[in-house]
């Protein structure tokens, strides 16, 4: 595995791999790659969100554009062109994002290639429109469905087929009088059908909008602390190596810096948990066991699980991913799959921290 320890130029600079070697480093879970990544494009994503907003949010810019990378690393393509440029799109549409919200303009543009990536939006009023319109849609189908047939059948194929009154009357063999009757009994129905559903699906709707908010944006903090972690100078990874029954190519990696109060470990390489079974993140501090949390690889076998605590300020003792029943138990006791203990005597078995690209080794 790659430590980067950069060699340096005969002109004294710090050579770095380049973007292509990182990204697919990142994607393969090795979070230390976003640190240069970091160095090397974060003054240029500023400075463009600095023209058209404030400092302040030109460096929120920043942030989102790096989360975005860090959490969707596997969807860049090299084949279709250099990171520079994806970079720069991303940032361009979270600022034209920022600027349609400060208008109160919804954000009807589409997102071009995927550029937008799939992290979690902010709450914003579209989100809110758009969960209440999920509400009002199942109101009205169950509404509907409480019309007498004939009024019903005249509605769906006037509103739901996009039918003309005499194309409804044709259908249904109907003089025109008669289907433009029906049609508005059937509005009418439905109107003080709705009302008191509506009522009630509007309490329902805020209440469960604000949970989705409070959510949302404690997810999204803890992701921006994670990232400021990766990208700090002090910030070590420690290597979980397989164990002797797993495939080799199974791995993990554990990154904290000291004083943070907070890690991340990333799988690489996993294999579906068996059917009953998790897969569960442990630390030992001295004699106490710790549950980071459980984590679902994906297609390709990557997963990412984030714990925070005063307890994860220190370097562990041990860290250990587990197979794991379902109901899961206070220390581990399912067989290791991938760990790493820390070896006796002074030098830690860690990944040496990314070094600042803009001051040459001493």
């Amino acid at each position: 595995m790659p430590s980067y320890s950069f060699p340096v130029t005969r002109a004294g600079e710090t050579a770095m791999p380049p973007d292509e070697e990182l990204m697919r480093e990142l994607a393969a879970g090795r979070e230390e790659a976003i640190g240069p990544l970091y160095a090397r494009y974060a003054p240029l994503l500023f400075g463009m969100a600095a023209q058209a907003l404030d400092r302040a949010t030109a460096e929120e810019i920043v942030q989102d554009v790096f989360l975005a990378t860090w959490k969707n690393a596997s969807s860049f393509d090299p084949s279709r062109g250099p990171l520079r440029p994806w970079l720069l799109q991303i940032a361009h549409f979270r600022i034209a994002n920022e600027l349609r919200r400060r208008t109160r303009r919804p954000n009807t543009r589409a997102d071009v290639d995927g550029t937008g990536l799939e992290d979690p939006p902010d709450p914003a009023p579209d989100q809110t429109e758009r969960i209440w319109a999920e509400h009002r849609r199942a109101a009205l189908q169950s509404a509907l469905e409480r019309l007498p047939a004939r009024e019903r059948q005249a509605l769906r194929l006037a509103y739901f087929e996009d039918l003309s009154h005499g194309e409804v009357a044709r259908a249904l063999a109907l003089p025109l009088g008669t289907a433009k009757s029906r049609i508005r009994a059937g509005m009418a129905s439905l109107r003080a059908a709705l009302a008191p559903i509506v009522a009630g699906l509007l309490v329902v709707a805020l209440a469960g909008l604000a949970i989705r908010i409070r959510e949302e944006r404690a997810s999204r903090a803890r992701d921006e602390r994670a990232l400021a972690m990766l990208t700090s100078s002090d910030a070590e990874t420690i290597r979980l190596s397989a164990a002797p029954d797993v495939p080799q190519g199974t791995h993990g990696n554990y990154r904290s810096r000291p004083g943070g109060g907070i890690a991340v470990v990333t799988f690489s390489n996993f294999a579906p948990a068996p059917a009953g079974r998790v897969y569960r993140v442990w630390t030992r501090f001295g004699d106490t066991w710790t549950a980071l949390g459980t984590a679902v690889p994906d297609a390709a076998g990557r997963a990412r699980v984030i714990a925070e605590g005063d307890v994860f300020s220190n370097r562990p003792d041990e860290v250990r991913v587990t197979l794991e029943t379902e109901r899961g138990s206070a220390t581990p006791s399912g067989p290791p799959v991938v760990s790493w203990l820390r070896p006796r005597g002074p030098a830690p078995s860690v990944i040496p921290p990314t070094p600042d690209p803009a001051r040459p080794p001493s």
